[in-house]
């Protein structure tokens, strides 16, 4: 299976590329970043620290896509957009774990996904997405005098807040609670904000060092306190779990997917 990856030249992108040069059945075709990249013309693989793979980093999608079955996309929200519709015209793989995606962007992918097999999720780990199932029965089993906040952190260098796996979580509890998350959900608190509105999401997002990614669903109610938590130690989480979404996504027909989907757990 050849693959592209698009954000190669971040810390994603390159605990993918070295995780493909490790795999049996699997090759890298094409390594894509932005077209301000310093990484462009580089060797993906020795960017990446795996060794000499003769694939040259570029950014040019269409070229690219000439010879692949699907793209590994840790990018941003604009490229991931326009890869998508890519992937729609070349009836192609599609694997999107970029975080920070508008409504719009989401509309957008979902259109492309009438011709392409995307597999979309804020968090490609088997953990964190058995951590979601958990999250959603919980808050279907508790009334709204629990309250629900998430709590997460992640490396100083991260640009998007709240991330896209703590808004994953939350779109757990709000389907446990059978509501809207944009609806329901806190981002923010500063000065006097008032008691706490029944029923409510709230989130909070710490950032510092070089912290991989931790997570927390706090279910506050009279008395007591249940708290469910995953941490990451290791981005390889992620990539191994971007993998193996494109090979199951292969010969699958052309909609939009989820880990749950790739992972059983629908």
């Amino acid at each position: 299976m050849r693959l592209i990856v698009a954000g190669a030249a971040g810390r994603m992108g390159c605990a993918i590329i070295d995780l493909i040069a490790k795999t049996p059945g699997v090759t890298l075709a094409a390594a894509l970043d932005r077209p301000d990249s310093p990484a462009l013309g580089q060797d993906a693989g020795i960017y990446a620290g795996c060794g000499h793979l003769g694939v040259e980093i570029s950014s040019d999608p269409l070229t690219a896509a000439l010879e692949a079955d699907g793209i590994i996309d840790f990018s941003s929200p604009h490229l991931s957009v326009e890869l998508a519709a890519l992937a729609a015209q070349a009836r192609m793989i599609h694997i999107i774990g970029t975080t920070g995606l508008s409504g719009e962007d989401h509309q957008k992918i979902g259109a492309a996904s009438h011709h392409a097999t995307i597999v979309q999720s804020g968090n490609m780990s088997l953990g964190i997405n058995l951590l979601a199932g958990l999250v959603e029965k919980v808050a279907r089993a508790l009334g709204p005098e629990f309250d629900i906040e998430i709590v997460e952190m992640h490396h100083r260098m991260k640009v998007d807040a709240p991330s896209g796996t703590a808004l994953l979580l939350g779109e757990a509890a709000a389907r446990g609670r059978d509501v809207s998350l944009d609806e329901q959900s806190v981002r923010s608190r500063d000065g006097h904000t008032g008691k706490r509105n029944e029923g409510t999401i709230g989130f909070a997002a710490l950032r510092g060092g070089t912290v991989v990614g931790d997570h927390s669903v706090i279910f506050a109610g009279p008395g007591e306190r249940l708290e469910l938590s995953h941490k990451a130690e290791d981005r390889t989480i992620f990539a191994r779990g971007a993998l193996r979404a494109a090979v199951w996504a292969r010969g699958r027909k052309p909609g939009l997917y989820s880990m749950a989907d790739v992972l059983g757990l629908k």
